[in-house]
């Protein structure tokens, strides 16, 4: 007979599978505080450990060849190493309220990192792709008194950025260097002081207990998330041991997880998709975990092969952001059995039709979504399995989650008016797994509304199944003369091009309507289209016609974050330059100065454009060109600065 005592030392199962909100509702019946009982991460691990023992719970692939044999971890010798890791962070000083920051590529070693650091005290994932200021300044704000960075250049030149970071974060006490996986023992030689093999340290801690002895309550910090860490100051969002159990138990749930599955992790683990719903989920109900390669999936052995990897590995769901499942469009199954696959899943931006449609054609697999982010610990709703969407459509709430759609108020920020059923506006949450504010409560003045919900900058509107359906975000709003206008609708209409592989709509400053609709797109291999003709494909899709994009740009690559989001941001700044550079060309049309005389246009980050004159090419019309651009460029509502050399 299974007492209540041992139910609180089970993994995650599901209690029945959820297909609409009255199954949510269900779930609900129970109080929160009896359906969860698990208090804190290293809880969850010691329950599976003990669940599942010898079945695998990683699966880390040496490389994208399907032919090369993996390195397997069991569930037993997880929780272990789990217990040394944490050990070895208690015994260099690490506390509950100490950081320990991760730098590393996809890795075994770093769920070591995640869930050893969250049990000795609190992990700081960095995103490795930053500059030297930038992690630095976020250690510096979390007091970070260990890194734990990969011991090679090999990706991201990790072991080189380490090494100048040790000096320059001044509670930074140690290093702890990771070996890159089958390297020969020693061959890193003399380590200098103060750091240290992360291996050799660990091994030597006992490996069946915490040796601190910690109680680990659930309003304890686990970790520090940054937000936002490619432009401006480092914001580090706190979640609580509770926060992310609930996510895990959540996702569960609604996904329907259970120890049959078998999942392909490909985001990055400094990023909350790849280690709340994509790992912490997975391993609190018994999935097998494969990380494939260092690289994930930017790795192009692995994205060339991965219907061989699927074939191989017999994963029973996939999971990608929409950039990486468009990428997939174009590989070509060769035969391969992808029948295994029986969920398919995406988050992190808005799907576009075509592109869900695309899929579903080509594989077979309706592509479900569901809305995560930094601030709900990962995530917020969730298609379950057997709901079928139409794109945009992220899902049910989560259980004891609340949600409310408002209108903006002239700022673009939430107001107190809550709309209709199926009209759009902001989404805030209130639920369990909301976040424990910011590291510096200065930030926290516009995460949340004064009632306390969280004001999330997506805009949505529910369907009467109370399914939320997303649009963009707040920020991406294009703004023509007072005029609200939303990118995917021009988005949705390029992307419904066959040509087009990407494609994203963005603001190009303007004298007069302060913000005129453009859009970006990249074409699919071997396709071919013009702009005029993608131009007036899109006008003729797009009704309003303040909508209606002055121009299409057909780049090479589209500009990307790390987990594989489309970067709005550099495509403003390359707008701005566009409309900059007309405008220089108008000037020297005017003054009858040859192409060779002409001004180079250049950006500086995200919000400066250069303007510099040969004054030798210029000749006597230097000055005069000087003027004219300053007159001509003035009144455009971006920053630019004209320099004569």
């Amino acid at each position: 007979m299974t007492t209540e005592n041992d139910k609180s030392h089970a993994p995650f199962r599901p209690r029945f599978p959820v297909r609409g909100l009255a199954d949510i509702r269900a779930l609900e019946e129970t109080p929160l505080a009896e359906a969860l009982t698990v208090r804190s991460t290293y809880e969850l691990f010691c329950n599976s450990g003990a669940a599942f023992g010898d079945k695998t719970a990683l699966t880390f692939l040496r490389s994208g060849n399907p032919a090369d044999e993996p390195i397997r971890w069991s569930y037993a010798e997880l929780l272990a190493r789990i217990h040394q890791t944490a050990n070895l962070l208690h015994t260099l000083g690490v506390g509950p309220q100490d950081a320990v920051a991760v730098l590393l590529p996809g890795c075994l070693e770093y769920h070591l990192a995640l869930w050893g650091g969250e049990a000795a005290g609190i992990v700081q994932p960095l995103n490795p792709l930053l500059t030297d200021e930038k992690l630095v300044a976020l250690m510096t704000a979390a007091r970070a008194k260990v890194l734990i960075a990969y011991g090679s250049d090999s990706e991201s030149g990790m072991w080189s950025k380490a090494m100048r970071l040790r000096g320059q974060v001044p509670t930074l006490t140690t290093v702890l260097r990771v070996a890159p996986h089958d390297e020969a023992p020693g061959a890193a030689g003399t380590l200098p002081e103060g750091v240290a093999e992360f291996d050799v340290l660990r091994a030597a801690q006992p490996s069946d207990r915490l040796v601190s002895g910690r109680d680990i309550a659930p309003t304890d910090i686990a970790a520090y998330f940054h937000t936002g860490g490619t432009t401006g100051a480092p914001k580090l969002a706190r979640h609580s041991h509770g926060a992310q159990v609930f996510t895990a138990w959540a996702s569960v749930q609604l996904a329907g997880m259970n120890e049959q599955g078998i999942s392909i992790n490909g985001y990055p683990l400094f990023h909350v998709a790849g280690v709340l719903p994509a790992s912490l989920s997975s391993l609190s109900a018994g999935v097998e975990v494969i990380i494939p390669t260092p690289s994930l999936l930017r790795n192009k052995e692995v994205l060339a092969n991965y219907w061989k990897l699927v074939e191989k590995y017999r994963p029973t769901s996939l999971s990608a952001v929409p950039t990486v499942l468009a990428a997939l469009a174009n590989v070509p199954l060769d035969g391969a059995d992808i029948s295994s696959i029986t969920y398919c899943r995406t988050g992190a931006a808005v799907l576009a039709p075509e592109l869900a449609a695309r899929f579903e054609r080509l594989f077979g697999l309706h592509v479900h979504e569901s809305l995560g982010m930094t601030e709900m610990a990962g995530i917020s709703t969730i298609t379950p399995p057997g709901v079928v969407g139409p794109a945009g459509c992220v899902g049910f709430r989560l259980p004891y989650a609340q949600v409310r759609i408002v209108a903006l108020d002239e700022n673009g920020n939430a107001s107190d008016r809550e709309v209709a059923p199926g009209e759009t506006g902001m989404v805030l949450f209130k639920s369990p797994n909301v976040f424990s504010g910011f590291v510096d409560p200065a930030d926290n003045a516009r995460a949340f509304t004064a009632d306390g919900w969280l004001a999330t900058g997506d805009l949505g509107w529910m369907d009467a199944e109370e399914r939320l359906h997303l649009t963009g975000r707040s920020k991406d709003l294009i703004i023509r003369s007072g005029h609200n206008i939303d990118p995917k609708t021009i988005e949705d209409a390029l992307g419904a091009h066959p040509a087009v592989q990407l494609c994203a709509a963005v603001g190009a400053p303007d004298a007069y309507a302060g913000e005129l609709p453009v859009i970006f797109a990249t074409l699919v291999p071997g396709a071919s289209a013009t702009e005029d003709e993608l131009l007036a494909f899109t006008s003729a899709r797009v009704d309003e016609a303040p909508a209606r994009p002055k121009w299409v740009s057909v780049i090479t690559t589209m500009p990307m974050t790390n987990v594989g989001k489309i970067y709005k941001p550099e495509l403003r700044a390359m707008a701005a330059r566009q409309v900059v550079a007309a405008t220089v060309a108008e000037v020297c049309t005017a003054l009858g100065l040859s192409d060779a005389a002409r001004p180079s246009v250049t950006t500086e980050g995200e919000s400066l454009v250069h303007v510099q004159i040969d004054a030798a090419a210029a000749g006597a019309q230097a000055a005069a060109l000087q003027d004219r651009l300053q007159k001509a460029l003035e009144p455009l509502p971006f920053k630019t600065r004209i320099a004569l050399k």
